[in-house]
This record gives C-alpha cells, sequence and structure tokens, in this order.
C-alpha cells in the first residue's frame, strides 16, 4: 500500500492531539475540584469528555495497529 506511511504519520499526529486533549480536560477537572465554588454538572460534562476523547484514543491505537 503506498499511502500506508503517509496514514501512519496522520494517524498519529491525530493521537497526540488526542492524547494532549485528554490532558487538557484533565486539567481542567483537577483545577475544578480545587474551586470550592464547584459546579458538579460541569465535572460529569468534563469527565464525559475526557471518556470519550481516550475512547478516541483507543480507535486510533487500534488503526495504527492495522496500518
Amino acid at each position: 500500500m503506498p499511502y500506508s506511511g503517509a496514514m501512519r504519520a496522520v494517524l498519529m499526529i491525530l493521537l497526540g492531539l488526542d492524547m494532549l486533549a485528554v490532558v487538557g480536560v484533565m486539567l481542567a477537572g483537577v483545577l475544578g475540584m480545587a474551586n470550592p465554588e464547584r459546579n458538579p454538572e460541569t465535572s460529569n460534562r468534563l469527565m464525559r469528555w475526557r471518556v470519550g476523547l481516550q475512547a478516541v484514543a483507543v480507535a486510533l491505537v487500534a488503526a495504527l495497529m492495522l496500518t
């Protein structure tokens, strides 16, 4: 497959961006927990985002393994 090298590169870039997004959401959640006036709905929304982004990361790793 002539495009497998380029596809792997794109998948690696997407995986790196996704991992940065996961770290960003986790950091926002930790900083939110430090706030004494935190909103539980916001914490729940951040947790859902984190789980979704981690699912995307797992799918990207699976796609990388298939290439």
